[in-house]
Protein backbone atom coordinates (compact mmCIF):
# COMPACT_ATOMS: atom_id res chain seq x y z
CA UNK A 1 0.00 0.00 0.00
CA UNK A 2 2.46 2.58 1.26
CA UNK A 3 4.78 1.53 -2.86
CA UNK A 4 1.54 2.08 -4.74
CA UNK A 5 0.98 5.75 -2.36
CA UNK A 6 4.37 6.77 -3.17
CA UNK A 7 4.09 6.22 -7.03
CA UNK A 8 0.96 8.34 -7.37
CA UNK A 9 1.77 11.00 -5.08
CA UNK A 10 5.01 11.45 -7.30
CA UNK A 11 3.24 12.40 -10.26
CA UNK A 12 1.65 15.26 -8.48
CA UNK A 13 4.63 16.62 -7.36
CA UNK A 14 7.38 16.38 -9.75
CA UNK A 15 6.24 19.73 -11.44
CA UNK A 16 7.21 21.57 -8.00
CA UNK A 17 10.20 19.47 -7.44
CA UNK A 18 11.54 20.87 -11.53
CA UNK A 19 11.04 24.22 -10.27
CA UNK A 20 12.38 24.00 -7.17
CA UNK A 21 15.35 22.31 -7.85
CA UNK A 22 16.12 23.37 -11.47
CA UNK A 23 16.55 20.10 -12.68
CA UNK A 24 15.74 19.25 -16.82
CA UNK A 25 12.37 17.42 -17.79
CA UNK A 26 14.66 14.45 -18.33
CA UNK A 27 15.98 14.40 -15.08
CA UNK A 28 13.02 14.71 -13.62
CA UNK A 29 11.87 11.51 -15.29
CA UNK A 30 14.81 9.79 -13.98
CA UNK A 31 13.33 10.34 -10.95
CA UNK A 32 10.39 7.85 -11.95
CA UNK A 33 11.92 5.92 -14.17
CA UNK A 34 15.50 5.15 -11.83
CA UNK A 35 12.56 3.33 -9.16
CA UNK A 36 10.93 1.55 -11.83
CA UNK A 37 14.25 0.01 -13.30
CA UNK A 38 15.42 -1.30 -9.38
CA UNK A 39 11.98 -1.85 -8.09
CA UNK A 40 11.11 -4.33 -11.24
CA UNK A 41 14.68 -5.86 -11.37
CA UNK A 42 15.03 -7.06 -7.99
CA UNK A 43 11.91 -8.64 -7.35
CA UNK A 44 12.00 -11.96 -7.92
CA UNK A 45 16.06 -11.89 -6.40
CA UNK A 46 14.37 -10.54 -3.26
CA UNK A 47 11.43 -13.46 -3.11
CA UNK A 48 14.23 -15.54 -3.08
CA UNK A 49 16.25 -14.02 -0.18
CA UNK A 50 12.81 -14.24 1.35
CA UNK A 51 12.47 -18.05 0.80
CA UNK A 52 15.68 -18.29 2.46
CA UNK A 53 16.42 -16.20 5.52
CA UNK A 54 12.66 -15.28 6.17
CA UNK A 55 10.40 -12.89 4.47
CA UNK A 56 9.80 -11.02 8.17
CA UNK A 57 12.85 -10.26 7.86
CA UNK A 58 12.83 -8.66 4.38
CA UNK A 59 9.68 -6.93 5.13
CA UNK A 60 11.45 -5.54 8.24
CA UNK A 61 14.41 -4.41 6.03
CA UNK A 62 12.65 -3.53 3.15
CA UNK A 63 10.05 -1.06 5.01
CA UNK A 64 12.25 0.55 6.81
CA UNK A 65 14.64 1.49 4.25
CA UNK A 66 11.92 2.46 2.22
CA UNK A 67 11.42 5.39 5.12
CA UNK A 68 15.65 5.71 5.28
CA UNK A 69 15.15 6.45 2.05
CA UNK A 70 12.30 8.63 1.95
CA UNK A 71 13.38 10.78 4.59
CA UNK A 72 16.62 11.29 2.94
CA UNK A 73 14.54 12.41 -0.48
CA UNK A 74 13.00 14.83 1.79
CA UNK A 75 16.39 16.18 2.55
CA UNK A 76 17.82 16.28 -0.93
CA UNK A 77 19.95 18.78 -1.89
CA UNK A 78 19.39 18.38 -5.37
CA UNK A 79 18.26 16.62 -8.25
CA UNK A 80 21.05 14.21 -8.63
CA UNK A 81 20.74 13.32 -4.97
CA UNK A 82 16.67 12.08 -5.52
CA UNK A 83 17.49 9.98 -8.81
CA UNK A 84 20.13 8.36 -6.34
CA UNK A 85 17.28 8.17 -3.75
CA UNK A 86 14.99 7.18 -5.32
CA UNK A 87 16.44 3.88 -7.27
CA UNK A 88 17.31 3.06 -3.53
CA UNK A 89 13.34 3.23 -2.67
CA UNK A 90 12.78 0.99 -5.42
CA UNK A 91 15.77 -1.37 -4.22
CA UNK A 92 13.98 -1.44 -0.44
CA UNK A 93 10.41 -1.55 -2.36
CA UNK A 94 11.15 -4.51 -4.73
CA UNK A 95 11.95 -6.44 -0.76
CA UNK A 96 9.24 -5.22 1.29
CA UNK A 97 6.35 -6.55 -1.99
CA UNK A 98 7.03 -10.30 -2.30
CA UNK A 99 7.75 -10.31 1.11
CA UNK A 100 3.99 -9.24 1.88
CA UNK A 101 2.35 -11.67 -0.51
CA UNK A 102 4.32 -14.74 0.75
CA UNK A 103 3.47 -14.04 4.31
CA UNK A 104 -0.55 -14.10 3.66
CA UNK A 105 0.35 -17.57 1.85
CA UNK A 106 2.02 -17.92 5.27
CA UNK A 107 -0.76 -17.07 7.64
CA UNK A 108 -3.33 -18.49 5.47
CA UNK A 109 -4.29 -21.84 3.89
CA UNK A 110 -4.27 -22.20 -0.58
CA UNK A 111 -8.46 -22.28 -0.07
CA UNK A 112 -8.65 -19.42 2.21
CA UNK A 113 -6.57 -16.86 0.21
CA UNK A 114 -8.86 -15.42 -1.99
CA UNK A 115 -10.37 -12.73 1.57
CA UNK A 116 -7.14 -11.69 2.22
CA UNK A 117 -6.02 -11.11 -1.36
CA UNK A 118 -8.80 -9.11 -2.14
CA UNK A 119 -8.34 -7.06 0.91
CA UNK A 120 -4.68 -6.20 -0.26
CA UNK A 121 -6.34 -5.82 -3.83
CA UNK A 122 -8.42 -3.11 -2.09
CA UNK A 123 -5.66 -1.40 -0.05
CA UNK A 124 -3.51 -0.59 -3.33
CA UNK A 125 -6.56 0.33 -4.81
CA UNK A 126 -7.56 3.09 -2.11
CA UNK A 127 -3.73 4.14 -1.85
CA UNK A 128 -3.49 4.54 -5.97
CA UNK A 129 -6.77 6.53 -5.57
CA UNK A 130 -5.91 8.79 -2.80
CA UNK A 131 -2.25 9.37 -3.99
CA UNK A 132 -3.16 12.46 -6.66
CA UNK A 133 -5.57 13.76 -4.11
CA UNK A 134 -3.33 13.71 -1.06
CA UNK A 135 -0.24 14.85 -2.96
CA UNK A 136 -1.95 17.81 -5.05
CA UNK A 137 -3.18 18.79 -0.83
CA UNK A 138 0.55 18.43 0.56
CA UNK A 139 2.29 19.98 -2.69
CA UNK A 140 -0.41 23.27 -2.53
CA UNK A 141 0.23 23.84 1.07
CA UNK A 142 3.92 22.24 2.13
CA UNK A 143 5.84 21.85 -1.14
CA UNK A 144 6.94 18.26 -2.94
CA UNK A 145 9.19 17.54 0.13
CA UNK A 146 6.32 16.58 2.15
CA UNK A 147 4.93 13.63 0.06
CA UNK A 148 8.37 12.14 0.63
CA UNK A 149 8.16 12.84 4.85
CA UNK A 150 4.37 11.63 4.99
CA UNK A 151 6.14 7.88 4.26
CA UNK A 152 8.27 7.73 7.44
CA UNK A 153 5.35 7.35 10.12
CA UNK A 154 3.80 4.88 7.55
CA UNK A 155 6.27 3.07 7.16
CA UNK A 156 7.25 2.74 11.29
CA UNK A 157 3.54 1.90 11.77
CA UNK A 158 4.01 -1.03 9.25
CA UNK A 159 6.99 -2.28 10.62
CA UNK A 160 5.51 -2.10 14.17
CA UNK A 161 2.84 -4.10 12.71
CA UNK A 162 4.93 -7.00 11.22
CA UNK A 163 6.85 -7.46 14.42
CA UNK A 164 3.81 -7.15 16.58
CA UNK A 165 2.15 -10.35 14.02
CA UNK A 166 3.33 -13.69 14.34
CA UNK A 167 3.27 -16.19 11.20
CA UNK A 168 4.59 -19.57 10.82
CA UNK A 169 8.20 -19.97 9.58
CA UNK A 170 8.52 -20.85 6.11
CA UNK A 171 10.22 -24.26 5.09
CA UNK A 172 13.49 -22.76 4.11
CA UNK A 173 15.31 -22.88 0.42
CA UNK A 174 18.19 -22.90 -1.59
CA UNK A 175 20.84 -25.11 0.28
CA UNK A 176 24.38 -24.18 -0.48
CA UNK A 177 25.43 -20.26 -1.79
CA UNK A 178 22.74 -18.00 -3.59
CA UNK A 179 22.60 -18.30 -7.72
CA UNK A 180 24.48 -14.96 -7.62
CA UNK A 181 24.88 -15.63 -11.39
CA UNK A 182 21.02 -16.16 -12.14
CA UNK A 183 20.11 -13.20 -9.73
CA UNK A 184 23.21 -10.99 -11.91
CA UNK A 185 21.31 -11.62 -15.61
CA UNK A 186 18.04 -11.70 -14.12
CA UNK A 187 18.67 -8.07 -12.71
CA UNK A 188 20.27 -6.91 -15.76
CA UNK A 189 17.51 -8.49 -17.91
CA UNK A 190 14.99 -6.96 -16.80
CA UNK A 191 16.32 -3.43 -16.09
CA UNK A 192 17.25 -3.28 -20.02
CA UNK A 193 14.04 -4.28 -21.11
CA UNK A 194 12.02 -1.99 -18.17
CA UNK A 195 14.67 0.98 -19.98
CA UNK A 196 13.55 0.00 -23.71
CA UNK A 197 9.64 -0.11 -23.07
CA UNK A 198 9.78 3.00 -20.84
CA UNK A 199 11.86 4.79 -23.85
CA UNK A 200 9.15 4.05 -26.23
CA UNK A 201 7.20 6.82 -25.96
CA UNK A 202 10.08 9.36 -26.81
CA UNK A 203 12.29 7.45 -29.18
CA UNK A 204 9.15 4.88 -30.63
CA UNK A 205 9.51 1.26 -31.66
CA UNK A 206 11.83 1.04 -34.11
CA UNK A 207 14.64 4.11 -33.10
CA UNK A 208 18.29 2.69 -32.41
CA UNK A 209 17.59 2.89 -28.44
CA UNK A 210 15.00 1.10 -28.19
CA UNK A 211 15.96 -2.17 -30.61
CA UNK A 212 19.68 -1.80 -28.52
CA UNK A 213 17.74 -2.42 -25.11
CA UNK A 214 14.93 -4.89 -26.53
CA UNK A 215 17.75 -6.74 -28.42
CA UNK A 216 20.23 -7.02 -24.93
CA UNK A 217 17.35 -7.72 -23.07
CA UNK A 218 16.46 -10.88 -24.93
CA UNK A 219 20.05 -11.87 -25.13
CA UNK A 220 19.87 -11.77 -21.57
CA UNK A 221 17.28 -13.41 -21.02
CA UNK A 222 18.51 -16.48 -23.31
CA UNK A 223 21.35 -16.47 -21.26
CA UNK A 224 19.71 -16.71 -17.95
CA UNK A 225 17.70 -19.31 -19.13
CA UNK A 226 21.06 -21.52 -19.88
CA UNK A 227 22.87 -20.59 -16.76
CA UNK A 228 19.20 -21.88 -14.56
CA UNK A 229 19.72 -24.95 -16.10
CA UNK A 230 23.51 -25.73 -15.79
CA UNK A 231 22.15 -24.65 -12.05
CA UNK A 232 22.24 -26.90 -8.94
CA UNK A 233 20.46 -24.46 -7.12
CA UNK A 234 18.59 -22.37 -9.72
CA UNK A 235 16.67 -18.59 -8.81
CA UNK A 236 13.77 -19.96 -10.00
CA UNK A 237 13.29 -23.65 -9.08
CA UNK A 238 12.19 -26.28 -11.43
CA UNK A 239 8.94 -26.76 -9.57
CA UNK A 240 7.86 -23.01 -10.17
CA UNK A 241 8.81 -22.80 -13.68
CA UNK A 242 6.79 -26.14 -14.38
CA UNK A 243 3.65 -25.42 -12.73
CA UNK A 244 1.05 -24.51 -15.26
CA UNK A 245 -1.21 -22.28 -12.45
CA UNK A 246 1.92 -19.74 -11.95
CA UNK A 247 3.17 -19.17 -15.23
CA UNK A 248 -0.18 -19.08 -17.02
CA UNK A 249 -1.15 -16.17 -13.72
CA UNK A 250 2.09 -14.24 -14.25
CA UNK A 251 1.20 -13.95 -18.71
CA UNK A 252 -2.66 -13.30 -17.33
CA UNK A 253 -1.30 -10.13 -15.17
CA UNK A 254 1.37 -9.23 -17.60
CA UNK A 255 -1.23 -8.93 -19.96
CA UNK A 256 -4.06 -7.53 -17.86
CA UNK A 257 -1.91 -4.93 -16.10
CA UNK A 258 -0.05 -3.33 -19.49
CA UNK A 259 -3.62 -3.25 -20.96
CA UNK A 260 -5.06 -1.15 -17.96
CA UNK A 261 -1.76 1.18 -17.61
CA UNK A 262 -2.08 2.06 -21.24
CA UNK A 263 -5.30 2.40 -21.40
CA UNK A 264 -4.99 4.98 -18.48
CA UNK A 265 -2.17 6.92 -20.14
CA UNK A 266 -4.24 7.70 -23.15
CA UNK A 267 -7.21 8.76 -20.86
CA UNK A 268 -4.66 11.23 -19.11
CA UNK A 269 -3.71 13.26 -22.26
CA UNK A 270 -7.79 12.93 -23.71
CA UNK A 271 -8.68 14.60 -20.55
CA UNK A 272 -5.34 17.19 -20.04
CA UNK A 273 -4.70 17.75 -23.78
CA UNK A 274 -7.93 17.27 -25.89
CA UNK A 275 -10.23 18.61 -22.91
CA UNK A 276 -8.25 21.03 -21.13
CA UNK A 277 -8.66 19.69 -17.92
CA UNK A 278 -5.33 19.95 -14.82
CA UNK A 279 -3.94 17.23 -13.34
CA UNK A 280 -6.67 17.18 -10.09
CA UNK A 281 -9.56 17.38 -12.16
CA UNK A 282 -8.06 14.20 -13.92
CA UNK A 283 -7.77 12.64 -11.20
CA UNK A 284 -11.27 12.97 -10.07
CA UNK A 285 -12.44 11.53 -13.42
CA UNK A 286 -10.92 8.82 -12.69
CA UNK A 287 -11.57 8.25 -9.34
CA UNK A 288 -15.05 6.06 -10.39
CA UNK A 289 -12.71 3.45 -11.72
CA UNK A 290 -10.49 3.25 -8.84
CA UNK A 291 -13.95 2.74 -6.56
CA UNK A 292 -15.16 -0.18 -8.79
CA UNK A 293 -11.96 -2.05 -8.56
CA UNK A 294 -12.24 -0.98 -4.78
CA UNK A 295 -15.24 -2.13 -3.85
CA UNK A 296 -15.08 -5.24 -6.98
CA UNK A 297 -12.27 -6.77 -5.10
CA UNK A 298 -13.82 -8.48 -2.29
CA UNK A 299 -16.85 -9.63 -4.31
CA UNK A 300 -14.67 -10.88 -7.02
CA UNK A 301 -12.85 -12.60 -3.64
CA UNK A 302 -16.36 -14.46 -2.93
CA UNK A 303 -16.71 -15.52 -6.55
CA UNK A 304 -13.46 -17.28 -7.40
CA UNK A 305 -14.32 -19.35 -4.01
CA UNK A 306 -17.77 -20.24 -4.92
CA UNK A 307 -17.40 -20.46 -9.25
CA UNK A 308 -13.32 -21.11 -9.42
CA UNK A 309 -10.20 -19.19 -10.93
CA UNK A 310 -10.59 -19.83 -14.40
CA UNK A 311 -14.35 -18.61 -14.73
CA UNK A 312 -14.09 -15.51 -12.97
CA UNK A 313 -10.44 -14.91 -15.07
CA UNK A 314 -12.24 -15.71 -17.62
CA UNK A 315 -14.87 -13.13 -17.30
CA UNK A 316 -12.97 -10.30 -15.87
CA UNK A 317 -10.14 -10.47 -18.70
CA UNK A 318 -13.43 -9.81 -20.98
CA UNK A 319 -14.41 -7.17 -19.00
CA UNK A 320 -10.97 -5.64 -19.36
CA UNK A 321 -10.88 -5.53 -22.89
CA UNK A 322 -15.00 -4.54 -23.48
CA UNK A 323 -13.90 -1.92 -20.87
CA UNK A 324 -10.99 -0.42 -23.02
CA UNK A 325 -12.89 -0.40 -25.86
CA UNK A 326 -16.02 1.29 -24.80
CA UNK A 327 -13.51 4.26 -23.50
CA UNK A 328 -13.36 5.12 -27.56
CA UNK A 329 -16.93 6.28 -27.26
CA UNK A 330 -17.17 9.27 -25.39
CA UNK A 331 -20.40 8.88 -24.39
CA UNK A 332 -19.29 5.68 -22.58
CA UNK A 333 -16.79 6.83 -20.92
CA UNK A 334 -17.96 6.38 -17.63
CA UNK A 335 -19.22 3.21 -18.39
CA UNK A 336 -16.44 2.06 -19.97
CA UNK A 337 -14.42 2.83 -16.68
CA UNK A 338 -16.41 1.45 -14.35
CA UNK A 339 -16.58 -1.83 -16.69
CA UNK A 340 -13.01 -1.46 -16.75
CA UNK A 341 -12.32 -1.35 -13.08
CA UNK A 342 -14.54 -4.21 -12.17
CA UNK A 343 -12.72 -6.50 -15.13
CA UNK A 344 -9.33 -5.75 -13.34
CA UNK A 345 -10.39 -6.77 -10.27
CA UNK A 346 -11.73 -9.83 -10.76
CA UNK A 347 -8.50 -10.47 -13.22
CA UNK A 348 -5.96 -9.32 -9.84
CA UNK A 349 -7.73 -11.14 -7.28
CA UNK A 350 -8.14 -14.54 -9.09
CA UNK A 351 -4.63 -14.14 -10.89
CA UNK A 352 -2.33 -13.08 -7.60
CA UNK A 353 -4.62 -16.30 -5.60
CA UNK A 354 -3.67 -18.31 -7.69
CA UNK A 355 -0.11 -17.71 -8.23
CA UNK A 356 0.72 -17.34 -4.20
CA UNK A 357 -1.77 -20.69 -3.63
CA UNK A 358 0.01 -22.81 -5.82
CA UNK A 359 3.87 -21.59 -4.81
CA UNK A 360 5.27 -24.84 -4.00
CA UNK A 361 6.33 -25.47 -0.65
CA UNK A 362 9.37 -22.80 0.34
CA UNK A 363 8.49 -21.21 -2.82
CA UNK A 364 6.11 -18.48 -1.92
CA UNK A 365 8.67 -15.83 -2.03
CA UNK A 366 9.85 -16.21 -5.24
CA UNK A 367 6.40 -16.90 -6.56
CA UNK A 368 5.67 -13.66 -4.97
CA UNK A 369 8.21 -11.92 -6.68
CA UNK A 370 7.64 -13.31 -10.41
CA UNK A 371 4.15 -12.30 -9.60
CA UNK A 372 5.21 -8.85 -8.81
CA UNK A 373 7.29 -8.14 -12.04
CA UNK A 374 5.02 -9.26 -13.92
CA UNK A 375 2.42 -6.45 -12.46
CA UNK A 376 5.78 -4.17 -13.22
CA UNK A 377 6.71 -4.96 -16.80
CA UNK A 378 3.19 -5.01 -17.47
CA UNK A 379 2.30 -1.68 -17.11
CA UNK A 380 5.73 -0.52 -19.13
CA UNK A 381 4.86 -2.25 -21.80
CA UNK A 382 1.03 -0.96 -22.05
CA UNK A 383 2.23 2.71 -22.19
CA UNK A 384 4.93 1.82 -24.92
CA UNK A 385 2.09 0.08 -26.70
CA UNK A 386 0.08 3.03 -26.26
CA UNK A 387 2.53 5.43 -26.90
CA UNK A 388 3.72 3.62 -30.76
CA UNK A 389 -0.46 3.62 -31.63
CA UNK A 390 -0.23 7.31 -31.21
CA UNK A 391 -1.45 8.29 -27.66
CA UNK A 392 -0.53 11.31 -26.13
CA UNK A 393 0.73 12.97 -29.55
CA UNK A 394 1.83 16.26 -29.39
CA UNK A 395 -0.96 18.37 -30.71
CA UNK A 396 -4.52 18.41 -29.37
CA UNK A 397 -5.85 16.77 -32.75
CA UNK A 398 -2.88 14.47 -32.83
CA UNK A 399 -3.62 13.26 -29.14
CA UNK A 400 -7.60 12.96 -29.82
CA UNK A 401 -6.86 10.94 -33.17
CA UNK A 402 -3.94 8.84 -31.70
CA UNK A 403 -6.36 7.59 -28.95
CA UNK A 404 -8.86 5.68 -30.33
CA UNK A 405 -5.73 2.79 -32.28
CA UNK A 406 -4.10 3.18 -29.38
CA UNK A 407 -7.44 2.32 -26.99
CA UNK A 408 -7.98 -0.45 -29.47
CA UNK A 409 -4.90 -2.16 -29.32
CA UNK A 410 -4.82 -2.24 -26.01
CA UNK A 411 -8.24 -3.95 -25.41
CA UNK A 412 -6.60 -6.65 -28.12
CA UNK A 413 -3.65 -6.87 -25.59
CA UNK A 414 -6.38 -7.67 -22.71
CA UNK A 415 -7.82 -10.02 -24.91
CA UNK A 416 -5.09 -12.45 -25.34
CA UNK A 417 -5.10 -12.73 -21.30
CA UNK A 418 -8.15 -14.53 -22.29
CA UNK A 419 -6.01 -17.70 -23.37
CA UNK A 420 -4.04 -17.90 -19.89
CA UNK A 421 -6.86 -17.29 -18.13
CA UNK A 422 -8.28 -20.31 -19.15
CA UNK A 423 -5.83 -22.00 -18.06
CA UNK A 424 -6.20 -21.41 -14.64
CA UNK A 425 -8.03 -24.03 -12.43
CA UNK A 426 -11.39 -24.42 -12.58
CA UNK A 427 -14.02 -24.63 -9.55
CA UNK A 428 -12.83 -26.95 -6.72
CA UNK A 429 -14.32 -29.94 -6.25
CA UNK A 430 -16.96 -29.82 -3.34
CA UNK A 431 -17.40 -25.81 -3.52
CA UNK A 432 -20.88 -25.23 -2.44
CA UNK A 433 -22.64 -21.85 -1.00
CA UNK A 434 -21.14 -22.66 2.33
CA UNK A 435 -17.58 -20.82 0.44
CA UNK A 436 -19.50 -17.84 -0.02
CA UNK A 437 -19.81 -17.33 3.65
CA UNK A 438 -16.47 -18.64 5.25
CA UNK A 439 -17.58 -21.94 6.51
CA UNK A 440 -15.33 -24.84 5.22
CA UNK A 441 -15.20 -27.95 4.25
CA UNK A 442 -14.21 -29.58 7.59
CA UNK A 443 -17.41 -27.64 9.40
CA UNK A 444 -19.79 -29.10 7.21
CA UNK A 445 -18.41 -32.84 7.59
CA UNK A 446 -17.04 -33.16 4.33
CA UNK A 447 -13.14 -33.57 3.69
CA UNK A 448 -11.51 -30.04 2.92
CA UNK A 449 -10.86 -29.65 -1.09
CA UNK A 450 -7.93 -29.26 -2.93
CA UNK A 451 -6.67 -25.32 -3.30
CA UNK A 452 -6.35 -25.41 -7.08
CA UNK A 453 -7.14 -28.24 -9.04
CA UNK A 454 -4.24 -31.08 -9.93
CA UNK A 455 -4.55 -32.82 -6.28
CA UNK A 456 -7.02 -35.01 -7.69
CA UNK A 457 -4.84 -35.87 -11.18
CA UNK A 458 -7.37 -33.41 -13.52
CA UNK A 459 -7.69 -29.75 -14.74
CA UNK A 460 -11.55 -29.15 -14.05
Amino acid sequence: MIVALDGTVLVVAQPSMRRDLGASVAQVQWTSTAYLLTVAAFLVVAGRLGDRYGHSRLAITGVLGFAAASAGIALAPGVGWVIALRAAQGFFGALLQPATLALLRLAYPPDRLATPVAVRTSAIGVAAAAGPLLGGLLVAHLGWRAVFVVNVPLALAIAALILAVRVPEPERTGAGRPPLGSAALLVAAVAALVHALAGVPAYGWTAPPTLLGLGGAAGLGVLLVRWERRGAHPLVPAAVARSMPVMASMALLLAASGALSGALFTATFLLQDVRGLGAYDTALRLLPLTAVMVAGAPLAGFAQRRFGARRIALAGTGLVALGIAGLCTEALTGAGGAVLGAGFAAVMVTATGTVVGDAPPGCAGVVGGLKQTATNVGPAFGIALAAGAGAGAGTEAGAGAGATPALLALAALAAVGLLPASLLPGRPRGAAAGDLVGEDAGQRGERAPAAHGPADGERR
